[in-house]
């Protein structure tokens, strides 16, 4: 996998990729980062980008300043994509990458030949209550001590795998980003910056995205709830993948079911293609 930066409207922007053919970019939820999908790039044989939002991973820095809604990061991630002069692409959200690839859908959906979404916020499925703890906690949380923090983050990451050892892997990775750039500071900033008005705005015109769609979701997720991802896939029009048993952290606990859903419709898309009008 190999690492990739770039200085796009004045921020600096990274992402990891692998393999060659047609994009398909990955967006990582809060917690996260693109490492989330190290599991699930590999088993996709095309061009996987995943991009990492601004505030967040190693850019966490490149947030201070700046919003970092879910609205805006729809707008960052078009920006991004026109640097590298990807016109078109399938999209593959988690959490609140899936939220930004909604918003991103609506305002450009020529850009999305397909979309993917796994266990994402959407509607009014979010802040979740320990977020929305976090947010009216405020300055408090921003000053909590070290060990504090890492208990809270631990106990987030662990509710949300049903793979303990997934989990111990997950926490030590993801903890990393945080501990180099602020701490609690850094994820208060997040958590301040989420606004479910964001997918209420556009969660009615789903049904009228003409895109190619597939769902996939852990069932036992107690963070977004299953009934979400049918109702995603009611507007949608997509197909449905219950992972019984699966939690939220679905791209580390689950990749190969995620994959599956993922290259179906990369072949559903280049059939379409193929197929003259």
């Amino acid at each position: 996998m190999v690492s990739g930066c770039a200085t796009v409207c004045e921020i600096l922007m990274r992402w990891e990729q692998q393999g060659e053919g047609f994009p398909v970019v990955f967006v990582h939820g809060i917690l996260t980062s693109p490492s989330l999908w190290r599991y699930v790039m590999p088993l996709v044989e095309e061009r996987c980008m995943a991009w990492e939002m601004v505030g967040y991973g190693e850019s966490i820095p490149q947030g201070d300043g700046r919003d970092i809604s879910v609205a805006r990061q729809a707008d960052y991630l078009l920006d991004w994509l026109d640097h590298l002069g990807i016109e078109r692409a399938v999209f593959v959200g988690h959490d609140l990458g899936g939220g930004v690839l909604q918003i991103a859908a609506h305002r450009a959906s020529g850009r999305f030949a397909g979309i993917v979404l796994t266990n994402s916020i959407a509607y009014d499925s979010w802040p979740i209550p320990s977020v929305k703890a976090m947010r009216s906690m405020g300055g408090l949380m921003a000053h909590a001590p070290n060990a504090v923090f890492r208990a809270l983050v631990e106990m987030l990451v662990r509710r949300g795998h049903d793979d303990r050892h997934r989990a111990s892997e997950s926490l030590s990775m993801h903890l990393d980003p945080y501990e180099m750039h602020g701490g609690a500071k850094a994820m208060v900033r997040q958590v301040r910056s989420l606004d479910v008005r964001d997918t209420l705005a556009i969660g009615d015109g789903l049904r009228n995205l003409d895109v190619p769609s597939g769902i996939a979701w852990g069932a036992a997720d107690q963070f977004q709830k299953l009934r979400y991802g049918q109702r995603l896939a009611d507007d949608l029009a997509a197909p449905l993948k219950v992972i019984e048993g699966g939690k939220h952290f679905v791209p580390e606990d689950h990749p190969q079911e995620l994959a599956q859903v993922i290259n179906q419709l990369l072949l559903d898309v280049k059939e379409k293609q193929a197929t003259p009008e």
